[in-house]
């Protein structure tokens, strides 16, 4: 498609774009009047939108997760970018677009992130835990795990986004294992593999990023727990207190209570992969909240909700000068 990115866009640019329809509700203002309060979505990323008139023929057949043809304008509200829709209508086929055109992926090549996994695993020398791992990362289930994303929006919020953040995790931890030889490193190394794996089954990918009702209900973490019960106890002789160390791992993963961990982290290797995953998945977020906002004027990004402060942006490097340090 020859169209502009969402990032690119300036406010005050005319809008003559498709994008994913990545929410839709209809809400009303404080005199009665009915609009239209939308999430647009292309692989750049995601930002609202209103419909002020002319919208219902539209809303009676429009979901999330359709595709969308947008004539607007780029605004700004409360330093936020917001699309003020003129009209809106659903897709056809003489439109000649798919889902694909607008689902953001990894930066990485995905063989060589593959390739890596699965050498990591193959390094593991504890043979019930390579076998767990196998079992679990097997299937349909594998080839989920290896698409979905990360997160909904916040970190590595793209196609093979968790098998990207999966690998950064892997290498802090293995790095952590070389300075820390008390760390049981194939322990720590299967909980950083399967810490998010509960994520396969709590995120929908196809069309648009959003929770499934399991993942609502129940949450990652506990479905993660769930699978390494079952597949451990499948495996004859599975030690008892490895299986316990290794769902405590995936059960304080996120360090906190107030942060949904069921426990707090209470081993070396899960005060470790807390750590890990914390350093993996905030500096991902800072860097692409930089990348969202480095050709506004200024340099600092607009106001970061889930940080709680704007962050700089530093000036930008010639690019023949940078490196990508994993593919090299």
């Amino acid at each position: 498609m020859k169209q502009k990115d969402l990032v690119e866009l300036q406010t005050g640019e005319s809008i003559n774009h498709y994008f994913i329809l990545a929410k839709i509700e209809e809400r009303s203002t404080k005199n009665g009047k009915p609009f239209l309060n939308l999430e647009l979505r292309d692989k750049s990323m995601v930002v609202s939108a209103k419909v002020w008139d002319g919208f219902q023929d539209f809303v009676k057949s429009a979901e999330a997760g359709k595709i969308v043809k947008v004539v607007g304008q780029m605004e700004e509200y409360n330093n936020t970018p917001q699309v003020r829709v003129n009209s809106i209508r659903l897709v056809n086929e003489n439109d000649k677009v798919s889902t694909n055109d607008f689902m953001p992926k990894s930066s990485r090549n995905f063989e060589t992130m593959v390739k890596e996994l699965e050498t990591r695993i193959d390094a593991i020398k504890n043979t019930d835990l390579k076998t767990l791992v196998k079992k679990i990362l097997s299937g349909d289930k594998y080839e989920k795990y290896k698409q979905v994303p990360a997160g909904k929006a916040w970190h590595h919020a793209y196609i093979h986004g968790l098998l990207e953040h999966t690998l950064e995790i892997i290498r802090i931890c293995d790095l952590m294992s070389d300075i820390h030889p008390e760390i049981n490193r194939d322990l720590l190394a299967c909980g950083a593999i399967l810490h998010d794996f509960g994520k396969t089954e709590e995120l929908n990918f196809e069309t648009n990023f959003d929770y499934t009702d399991k993942g609502k209900l129940l949450g990652h973490i506990v479905i993660a727990a769930m699978e390494i019960e079952k597949a451990a106890d499948t495996i004859k002789d599975f030690p008892s207190q490895l299986k316990e160390q290794l769902l405590h791992l995936v059960l304080s993963h996120q360090g906190k209570l107030e942060q949904a961990s069921p426990v707090v982290p209470k081993t070396l290797e899960a005060v470790a992969l807390y750590h890990a995953d914390e350093l993996s998945a905030k500096t991902n977020a800072y860097k692409n909240a930089i990348k969202l906002d480095e050709n506004k004027d200024g340099n600092w990004t607009r106001f970061q909700q889930l940080a709680g402060t704007a962050l700089y942006i530093p000036e930008k490097e010639d690019s023949e000068n940078q490196q990508t340090l994993f593919d090299n």
